[in-house]
């Protein structure tokens, strides 16, 4: 039997296109080489569905539009999963960036979020920041507060295979792909358990996309790209007025601090990666980084650096350069193979807000080599149960 499509990767990106390819009446076939689902970035983000506040810095407008749209979308159809929650920036007499170039940030992000409640912002007034969870005010200018979303990734990768599923996809675990032949009537893909054929493939498999990619007959030619790693911690402590976006003392970067589980979450890093995807942990430079910057805005009361409670490091595929990471273009970038119509895909990138269009491009940019199938419509996102592809969800 001849699937329609074969999806390989079992990360947001993978189960989304699993499942956008299941609503446009396809037969759809997953293939995750591990045991679980979400097993790689997908378990290992931020955990926030977010706007991409900061891009406004690297005038990316269509991503940060994208992005809203995205997020507003998720709030409504997965409100189980997603939730908004009140963001922080306090300004300092050190801070790189000055309360009118926030401010000025903060209302553009607004319009391109359609000046809707969840895109709006407010400044606090100075009366109010002594309830802000022990931020340090000496030199305090300002504090602005907006919004941004936070979820669960890995409950929210499986609960979007779940739907997909249910919708008559398959979904095979534990299946390393070895071999994949691309060919007039359609592909063919060999795992180390059998083999498969279908109309098109999609390569979603994060930072492994260049493996799956020498696997490819013909040979693919492929842009240049590197894994940059980002790594969280988390501590000790309570966030009850929200999260917060601080500037890095050392040099300026962001990074937020989130409620997460029974503590807080501080993150993220960028440094390049070499090895193996599966193996990327927090440095030692990473961690003392992220302590450095959380004990230098909050009371240890409130984040106690001293206690860590876990640690956890994903990869971004970004374009190779020069440079700092934390520069550079965060566009999801497909790649087509030759055939024509085109019979890949590979994703390179990729944000976990933005899982939803990168899915859309990615099957019109297939849709001449599938059949034409009957749409339907996605009524809810709803969490999968404990027992499908993975452990227990996590609670926030």
């Amino acid at each position: 039997m001849t699937d329609d499509l074969i999806v390989i990767g079992g990360g947001i990106h993978g189960a989304a296109t699993a499942l956008e390819a299941t609503l446009r009446g396809h037969a759809v076939r997953l293939i995750e080489q591990f045991d679980h689902l979400a097993q790689g970035t997908s378990s290992r983000s931020s955990k926030l569905v977010h706007g991409g506040l900061r891009y406004l810095e690297q005038h990316q407008w269509a991503l940060v539009r994208e992005s809203l749209t995205a997020r507003r979308r998720l709030l409504a159809l997965a409100p189980e999963l997603v939730e908004l929650i009140d963001f922080h920036i306090p300004v300092y007499r050190h801070s790189r960036r000055s309360p009118g170039l926030i401010g000025l940030g903060l209302s553009l992000y607004a319009v391109l979020g359609g000046l809707d409640a969840a895109a709006r912002f407010t400044r606090l007034p100075s009366r109010h920041w002594e309830r802000l969870d022990g931020l340090a005010t000496r030199e305090l200018r300002a504090v602005f507060r907006y919004h941004d979303g936070r979820t669960d990734d890995h409950a929210l990768t499986r609960a979007l295979m779940y739907a997909a599923c249910r919708h008559g996809a398959e979904l095979q675990l534990e299946e390393p792909v070895r071999r994949i032949v691309l060919h007039r009537q359609g592909v063919d893909v060999v795992t180390e358990k059998g083999s498969y054929s279908a109309h098109a493939v999609v390569n979603a498999a994060g930072p492994w996309v260049g493996s799956v990619l020498a696997a490819v007959t013909p040979i693919q030619k492929a842009p240049p790209i590197e894994l940059v790693a980002g790594s969280h911690l988390v501590v000790a402590g309570r966030l009850s007025q929200g999260a917060y976006y601080v500037e890095a003392p050392a040099d300026g970067r962001a990074v937020f601090l989130v409620p997460w589980a029974s503590g807080v979450m501080i993150g993220t890093t960028e440094r390049r990666f070499e090895g193996d995807p599966s193996r990327v942990v927090p440095t030692p430079a990473e961690m003392d980084y992220l302590r450095e910057t959380a004990a230098a805005h909050f009371d240890p009361r409130h984040v106690d650096v001293s206690q860590i409670l876990s640690q956890f490091a994903g990869l971004r595929v970004l374009p190779r350069g020069e440079g700092d990471p934390f520069a550079r273009a965060r566009d999801t970038r497909l790649l087509l193979d030759r055939h024509e119509p085109p019979r890949l895909v590979s994703i390179l990138g990729g944000k976990l807000t933005t899982h939803y269009p990168t899915a859309q491009r990615v099957l019109d940019a297939l849709a001449p080599a599938l059949p034409q199938r009957r749409h339907r419509e996605l009524a809810s996102i709803d969490p999968a149960p404990e027992a499908f592809a993975g452990g227990p969800l996590r609670p926030w």
